[in-house]
């Protein structure tokens, strides 16, 4: 189920970024005409065709709402599975939680030797994968306030009005593609052999980042003269 939601979630939210990004394109601003705006420097500069998806306007309006569908129900199942089988508790940040990401910060700026004991998660994927789900929510909520301004005004009051929410929406949107690229590069750098476990479910405990004391690009192949078998590994839920 973890696996599957995964990957839903990954179509989903390319998706809904790049229609954003299109729909953004269309009025690239956040003041209305004739007033100014506070906190964003590039006002008038549409962002680059490369990064958005849907056309046209109208276009990616109609990919954005199916694709809001998609991602808030997967995103649903995806907390009520992990939440009836108790795997949020590896995806809480634990008491020690900053101690802990200060000592991966050392790990990887080659400031400490040995890589933290770690478990399933290390206490920096921990606060990222913490962080998802609440950014998710801060965009499921904007997004309702500049839909329906009028019938949701409660929202949209609760964000500072409709140039406000909309704003926000474009703040969380940006940051949960910093997210997704950092969580793209350190599997990429630190952990290559979890993208196989991503579609099989199957891991060799060798391999885990800790086992290979596992920099960015640095000892990306396990250690020799391990005898763990994959096919003895049990399958991730």
């Amino acid at each position: 189920m973890v696996r599957v939601t995964h990957w839903v979630n990954v179509l989903a939210v390319v998706l809904m970024v790049g229609s954003g990004f299109q729909i953004f394109n269309a009025y690239p601003a956040f003041a209305r005409k004739g007033e100014t705006f506070c906190c964003y420097p590039f006002e008038g500069d549409p962002l680059p065709p490369w990064m958005t998806f849907g056309g046209w306007l109208a276009g990616a309006r109609n990919w954005h709402f199916a694709a809001m569908w998609l991602l808030v129900v997967n995103g649903l199942i995806y907390l009520a599975f992990i939440y009836l089988h108790g795997e949020w508790r590896d995806l809480v940040p634990r008491r020690g939680h900053f101690r802990d990401s200060w000592e991966m910060v050392k790990f990887y700026l080659f400031l400490r030797k040995n890589h933290p004991t770690q478990g399933k998660h290390n206490a920096l994927q921990r606060g990222a994968y913490f962080a998802m789900p609440i950014v998710g929510l801060v965009l499921v909520l904007t997004g309702l306030a500049i839909w329906k301004p009028v019938q949701l005004g409660l929202i949209t009051t609760m964000f500072g009005g409709f140039v406000w929410a909309r704003y926000w929406h474009f703040v969380a949107t940006w940051l949960l593609v910093l997210l997704s690229v950092v969580h793209v590069f350190m599997v990429i750098a630190v952990d290559p052999y979890s993208i196989r476990a991503m579609v099989t479910g199957r891991y060799k405990e060798s391999w885990s980042p800790e086992s290979r004391n596992a920099r960015p690009f640095v000892h990306l192949l396990p250690r020799r003269g391990s005898s763990v078998d994959m096919d003895q590994q049990p399958r991730q839920p």
